[in-house]
C-alpha cells in the first residue's frame, strides 16, 4: 500500500472538482509518506520527533528518496519540520514520477496548445487501488485528502476522527493540520500585503 501515490493520483482524478493549493498538497503528499514510511519501518515517532529505523528499500522512488532525507543525528527533526522541508516541491514530483511509470498521461487537447495538457490517471491497478480506498472513506486517506483540499468538510469527519485513535497517526496529522493553517495564514497576510500596495499606487 502506497498512501502517497494513493493521494497523488485521487488528486489528478479529481482536479476538475476542486481548485487545489500546491502547497496544501505538497504537505499532504509528505504526511502521506511518514504514513508509508511507519508502515515500512523505515521510522518511529517519538512524542513527535522522528527516529529513523535501520534504512532498508522500500521498491518506490520517491519514498526511498524520502528515507534517505531522514535526519540520522540528533536532535531528532519534529514531525511538522519535515513536512516543511520534505514537502518543498513535492506535489510536481509525484505529478512527473507517475508520468514516467506509466501511471498518467497527458490529456488530449489542442496540438498547437501553449500549455501543456494536464496529466490524468490512465486505467491501471495503481488507479483502481487507489479508487477504492478514497471511495470506501478509509479514515487516513480522507483526512489527507481534506488537508490537501479535495475533499470537503462534512459530518462525516467527526466520525472519522474518532476511528484514528492511534497516536502516531494523530501526531502526523495534527502536525499536518498546523502547516496547512500556517500557509494559508502566510497566503492571506501576502494578499493583504498586496491589496495594500496596489492601494499605494493608485494614489499616484
Amino acid at each position: 500500500m502506497n498512501t502517497a501515490r494513493d493521494l497523488a493520483i485521487v488528486t489528478l482524478d479529481t482536479a476538475s472538482d476542486h481548485t487545489v493549493e500546491q502547497g496544501d498538497l505538497s504537505l499532504a503528499l509528505a504526511a502521506a509518506e511518514m504514513f508509508d514510511l511507519l508502515d515500512a519501518h523505515a521510522l518511529v515517532l517519538d512524542g513527535d520527533l522522528i527516529t529513523p529505523s535501520a534504512q532498508a528499500p522500500t521498491g518506490d522512488r520517491l519514498l526511498d528518496e524520502a528515507a534517505s532525507a531522514l535526519v540520522r543525528q540528533e536532535p531528532y527533526e519534529s514531525v511538522e519540520d519535515w513536512l516543511w522541508r520534505r514537502g518543498r516541491g513535492l506535489s510536481a514530483a509525484y505529478v512527473e514520477d507517475l508520468e514516467r511509470v506509466g501511471l498518467t498521461a497527458r490529456a488530449p487537447g489542442p496540438r498547437f496548445a501553449l500549455r501543456a495538457a494536464p496529466s490524468v490517471p490512465v486505467d491501471s491497478a495503481a488507479r483502481r487501488q487507489a479508487d477504492e480506498r478514497w471511495t470506501s472513506g478509509e479514515p487516513v486517506l480522507a483526512a489527507l485528502g481534506t488537508a490537501a483540499g479535495i475533499r470537503d468538510e462534512s459530518g462525516d469527519d467527526a466520525e472519522d476522527a474518532e476511528t484514528l485513535t492511534d497516536e502516531t497517526v494523530t501526531t502526523v496529522l495534527a502536525a499536518l493540520g498546523n502547516a496547512v493553517m500556517e500557509l494559508e495564514a502566510v497566503r492571506q497576510r501576502r494578499a493583504i500585503e498586496d491589496a495594500a500596495f496596489d492601494n499605494v499606487w493608485r494614489g499616484y
